[in-house]
This record gives structure tokens, C-alpha cells and sequence, in this order.
């Protein structure tokens, strides 16, 4: 997968910009993901066989045709999509096979004698289905094999926020600090009504009372640990960001402590993904809901402490958010807090829950993702859960609803995009990175990312946009400079290392650019954790 960047240039006289560099190999997506699909079988033993009279004048071992069998091979291709090995041994008659798909359709494959029969299907709803297969010769002898087909996308469940984890009071793990290079394990499925057979979830996962620098590691258990990370934090610090990652087969996730010191971790759910069909995902490019320094969408003027204010979900963003929307995906920012504290992000109609999503201290600027259930009326409350006055921002990137049809489909994460090990070397002020992530996967609607800044010289933000330009007008250099929606990802200040979950829309062409907006120079780092799929 080529990722490339660019020197920032204002002039107008530079209306392309020529390619600064190109890494990484060029990597299929819905292939990567692919690979790590179950398979689904039945063998010609579970034939069920209908023999035809033997007609007069006939042989009847002929009618017959006695070898006659049928065995289902069944790959997954895509959130919705799978392809059907139809196994059939006969004798060298014409056959005909209809495959009923199990959502009223079916297939019909003509044929002689002994072979196999590859034929593909999408289906336009997740969920399990029962595939039958029925084999009939010129004789009308038949031969029929079923087997259970679970598409392979997930959708989402909002849940919460609900705190299944806490290392401070022993909330979900043993009541003590997790030590160095160790980690600690969370029951997801099963647990305060999630159910079993849950593919991923969506946690805040948060570190406090860090004795040392390090990062944090989000697995599914019984998986292979990643080399990549979630959060990343200095000592002191108390740090959040969101993740979405992948549940062992036994419900269970993995938090591994790659740090020098002990730490206490905190884990708040806000949702889940399953194998059915629940809601889908529509990525959208970042759109500015509230500013309270300015009074975008609310009261301008700081939030009161241990206040919330609604936001307007349903309709909000110039009419991209429609009625209907069960959760949201938001990038949320506090900035010029007078003391320490954090904010919670709740449906309206309902009590504010004991989970945070953004933590801080007195004068930080600080962001992370959320996604959040909407409340019946269409609103969503913030609330600052500090002892003085702070200022937020509230910018949607996406939204899960049951008409939007995007499945998520995690992947084997991988590092993507590191600017330290680059000859260019890190992003100057100004600069963007157009990472590409889906040029020629039209089908692949957004992407979950981890990005992180580190080595900053400056003070500023990450923002992430999709880009206009395609992969090939870059390598023929006749790119031009694109434009930058509104919206921050991350924000940091000097000598900072900051991550946080990106969700993210590569538009039309499948390249998210990230901007580094900051008076200094910033390393980028980005992570690929999964992406959407709408077929």
C-alpha cells in the first residue's frame, strides 16, 4: 500500500505538487482481511441422495448412477460477500445444480459429469444463512448437501458507556496496579449483557497513575499481540483514547502494559460489534457540531462545572445526520480547562453514567474519539464532570444507523505510515500526508485508525480529511493541493506523544490526508486497525 507525502506549498504559481516519497508495499485491504475469515464445510457424506426408478428396458444400476455425491467448500470475500465450492462426483451425464442461497434467491449451474463449481454471492443483509445444494442428472436422480453461512462483517450495538474495568477498586480485574510488561484480561462476551458470539468491541480505554513512560496494547485474547499501540503516555499522566478491537473466541480481551512503571487501567464500553444485522456505519468527512468559545451549536461561553448540555445529533451537519441514528462517532476536544477533570458523553433522556471519555488537566487542550448512543429525541448531553469552567468541541465523523449498510471488518493491525523511519523525515508545519488506504476498493467506505504525533517541536493539532486527488494522479504528479474541512483529530504541545483513534472517510479515492496544523515539526505514526465495507 503506497503512502506518500507532500511539502506544504501556499503559493499560487504550485498548483501540483510532485510526489516527496513513497513507502510501504502496495497491500489489498479486503484481501489482508480475507485471510483471517473462517471457512465453512460439508462433506459428501452429509448427501442426501433421492433415487430415480430405473425405467423400463433400462439397467437400473444405470438410473442410478451410483457415485453420484455433492460436497459444499464456502470461503467468505467480503463483509456480505462468500464464494461456493459445489464438489460434485457422477458419471459422465449432464448435471444441474441450483443453489438456494437461503435469502430467496438461488443459483443454477450446468455441468458433466465429476468436478467443481465455484460460484459467488452477496447477500444484502448480515446474518445466518442456510445454503442448500441440489444436484439432479438426466436420470432425476438428485443428491442435496446444506451447510450454515454467518456473513462475515459485523455491525454495531451501542451499549453504555459502561465501565467493566477498573484496576483502582478492582472493577473487572484484580484490585491492584499492572506491572511492567505484564497485562490484564477483560471479559467482553457475557459480560453486563453482552452477548456471547461478539466479534469486537468499542472501549475507552484509559491509563492513570503511570510510575513511567510507555504504551498500551488492546488484543483479543488467544490472538498474537500486535507491535502496535493504543495509548501511549507519559509518567503522570492520566491518558484515554478509544479502541476498537477484536474479542477472543473465549469473550476475553488482553490490555498489555509495554512500560517501564506500573500503571491502573480503566476500561468503559460504549458498544459492540456482531456477525447480525444491527447498525451500519457512514463515514462522513470531520463537520464542526458545538464550539463553546464561539457558540457554535450551544451557549457560547465555557460549560459550567458539573453541568451537560445537549447536542443536536438528528439533522445537525448541514442534514448529514439523519433521524434514525443509534450511535454516533464523534472527536471530541476540551481546551482552556481552569482545573483538572473529564467529560462524559451520554444519550439525552438518561442519567449521566459514572464512564469518561475525555480526561484532563488544569489548561490542557486534549481529544479523543467517541462513539455514543443518540437519544430518542435525537440529542446527545456533554457533560463537564470537572470542578471549574472548560471549553469543548464537538466534531462528527460518522454515524451507525440500521439504513446505513457498511459492516466492519477488523484486520491483523499493522503499522502503516511512521515518519521517523522515513527519509523525509517528520511533517513540517503545514505539511500533509495523504495516506492511502483504499484506491482501488471502492467498496471500502472508512477506516479505523490509530494515529499518534510524537517528537513534536511545536504546539498544535492533527487533522484528517479525505483527498480529492486519486493514487494515480499523484504518481503522474498532476495532484493538486487539497483543501482542509474543519475539525481537529489530536492536539498536543511541545514534546508531546499523543494518540488517538481516527475514523475515518477516504472519500471518493481512498486517501485520508493528515495535517499537521502546529507552529513545529511532528512525527506521524498510523495504525490500521479495520475498515467498512458495503458489500
Amino acid at each position: 500500500m503506497p503512502t506518500l507525502a507532500f511539502a506544504a506549498d501556499s503559493s499560487a504559481a504550485s498548483a501540483t505538487k510532485s510526489v516527496r516519497g513513497v513507502t510501504g508495499a502496495d497491500q489489498d485491504l479486503a484481501k489482508a482481511a480475507s485471510s483471517t475469515f473462517d471457512t465453512f464445510t460439508s462433506s459428501a457424506k452429509q448427501t442426501v441422495q433421492s433415487r430415480a426408478a430405473a425405467a423400463a428396458g433400462t439397467v437400473a444400476a444405470q438410473a442410478a448412477n451410483p457415485s453420484l455425491s455433492l460436497a459444499l467448500n464456502g470461503t467468505y470475500t467480503s463483509a456480505y460477500g462468500l464464494s461456493l465450492d459445489t464438489i460434485v462426483t457422477s458419471d459422465a451425464v449432464a448435471l444441474t445444480t441450483v443453489i438456494s442461497w437461503g435469502d430467496g434467491t438461488s443459483s443454477t449451474v450446468n455441468s458433466t459429469g465429476s468436478g467443481t463449481a465455484h460460484t459467488t454471492h452477496v447477500y444484502a443483509q448480515l446474518g445466518t444463512y442456510q445454503i442448500s445444494a441440489t444436484v439432479t442428472d438426466a436420470s432425476a436422480n438428485t443428491v442435496t448437501n446444506t451447510a450454515a453461512a454467518t456473513t462475515a462483517g459485523s455491525a454495531y450495538t451501542a451499549f453504555g458507556p459502561t465501565r467493566l474495568l477498573d484496576t483502582r477498586d478492582g472493577t473487572g480485574a484484580v484490585n491492584a496496579k499492572v506491572q511492567p510488561y505484564t497485562g490484564t484480561r477483560l471479559k467482553i462476551a457475557g459480560n453486563s449483557g453482552i452477548p456471547a458470539g461478539v466479534t469486537a468491541v468499542a472501549i475507552n480505554v484509559t491509563v492513570t497513575n503511570a510510575a513511567a513512560g510507555g504504551h498500551i496494547t488492546v488484543y483479543g485474547e488467544g490472538d498474537q499481540r500486535p507491535t502496535t499501540s493504543n495509548v501511549n503516555f507519559n509518567p503522570g499522566q492520566t491518558v484515554p483514547n478509544l479502541v476498537i478491537v477484536p474479542v477472543g473466541s473465549n469473550g476475553y480481551i488482553d490490555l498489555y502494559n509495554d512500560g517501564w512503571g506500573t500503571v491502573d487501567l480503566i476500561g468503559d464500553v460504549a458498544g459492540y460489534f456482531t456477525r447480525s444485522a444491527a447498525s451500519g456505519f457512514t463515514s462522513l468527512a470531520s463537520a464542526r457540531l458545538v464550539d463553546t468559545r464561539d457558540g457554535t451549536g450551544t451557549t457560547r461561553g465555557q460549560v459550567a462545572p458539573g453541568t451537560s448540555f445537549p447536542v443536536q445529533i438528528a439533522g445537525a451537519a448541514g442534514g448529514k445526520l439523519p433521524a434514525g441514528v443509534k450511535a454516533v462517532a464523534l472527536n471530541v476536544t476540551v481546551t482552556n480547562p481552569r482545573s483538572a477533570g473529564y467529560l462524559t458523553v451520554y444519550p439525552d433522556g438518561q442519567s449521566a453514567p459514572s464512564a469518561s471519555n475525555v480526561n484532563f488537566t488544569e489548561g490542557q487542550t486534549i481529544a479523543n474519539s467517541v462513539i455514543t448512543p443518540v437519544g430518542a429525541d435525537g440529542r446527545i448531553q456533554v457533560k463537564n464532570g470537572s470542578w471549574t469552567a472548560a471549553d469543548v468541541i464537538v466534531d462528527v465523523v460518522g454515524y451507525y444507523a440500521t439504513t446505513s449498510k457498511s459492516a466492519y471488518i477488523p484486520v491483523e493491525p499493522f503499522r502503516q505510515v511512521d515518519t521517523r523511519t522515513e527519509e523525509w523525515g517528520p511533517l513540517t508545519s503545514g505539511d500533509y500526508y495523504p495516506v492511502v488506504l483504499g484506491a482501488d476498493e471502492p467498496d471500502i467506505t472508512g477506516f479505523v485508525l490509530n494515529s499518534t504525533v510524537t517528537n513534536t517541536t511545536g504546539t498544535g493539532f492533527l487533522a484528517t480529511t479525505p483527498d480529492p486527488n486519486t493514487l494515480a494522479s499523484y504518481q503522474n504528479q498532476t495532484a493538486v493541493w487539497p483543501s482542509r474541512a474543519p475539525g481537529s483529530t489530536l492536539n498536543w504541545l511541545r514534546g508531546q506523544t499523543v494518540p488517538n483513534l481516527v475514523q475515518a472517510t477516504g472519500g471518493t479515492t481512498g486517501i485520508v490526508d493528515a495535517w499537521n496544523i502546529s507552529d513545529g515539526n511532528a512525527d506521524l505514526i498510523v495504525d490500521v486497525f479495520g475498515f467498512y465495507q458495503n458489500d
